[in-house]
């Protein structure tokens, strides 16, 4: 059943890690090197990848968890230079999803990305997926002062896009997103295919949940 989605669909924003991209292989490559730089045992992909929408220290906890806060903060730039040099070559976009973006464009319904991953990695990352010339805004971990889950974050893509945030919706796979998006006025959609557990999500008052790309595309018509 297709949902009750704001009418008109003035924009539609996008998480990026789980929800717009699959980044967790690169983000588990390069936790590996790092491991096999400092001796550690390396987690298995899927404990990375059940923990990718948190962000990079999450990503460290999974293999350094018994370290203090400092520890974690200390090796971090040396993971985030191991992660550029994957150069993001196994970072796809799901199933589905350049698909629903060119049902978007041919809608004229412009498109944007909100994301907590820093800027320095997030422009690279859509260069390389040929996004960057397509997005109507991008508003990434330190473009502002806040990150997810303030709404600010969406508002700030919003008013880039020069959209009224109760006509837009915003999709993610992290409670945080759903919190962003319902602060902001927003519609919200969970992404059930990204890195959270389906029967979980339904408990973070999202306005709607997606299986899939080809879901939301349908929803379109």
């Amino acid at each position: 059943m297709r949902p009750a989605l704001p009418e008109p669909l003035a924009a539609m924003f996008f998480d990026l890690d789980g929800t717009l991209v699959d980044s967790a292989p690169d983000l588990h490559d390069a936790l590996v090197a790092l491991c096999d730089e400092t001796g550690m045992a390396a987690p298995a992909y899927e404990a990375v990848r059940a923990v990718t929408s948190r962000g990079a220290r999450a990503v460290l906890s999974t293999a350094f968890g018994a370290q203090d806060h400092e520890a974690i903060d200390a090796i971090l730039p040396r993971y985030l230079d191991l992660y550029q040099a994957t150069r993001y070559a196994r970072t796809l976009p799901f199933p589905g999803i350049d698909a629903l973006l060119e049902k978007l464009e041919s809608l004229g319904i412009p498109w944007g990305v909100v994301t907590n991953k820093a800027g320095f990695l997030t422009a690279p990352l859509l260069v390389r997926l040929g996004y960057a010339d397509r997005v109507a805004a991008v508003v990434a971990g330190d473009t502002l002062p806040v990150r997810k889950p303030d709404p600010q974050t969406i508002l700030h893509a919003c008013a880039q896009a020069g959209v009224d945030p109760a006509h837009c919706a915003y999709v993610g796979d992290d409670p945080r997103d759903v919190q962003a998006g319902r602060g902001a006025g927003a519609y919200t959609i969970v992404a059930d295919w990204g890195y959270l557990d389906p029967r979980e999500a339904r408990g973070w008052g999202g306005d709607a949940h997606a299986a899939n790309a080809a879901q939301i595309a349908g929803w379109l018509d």
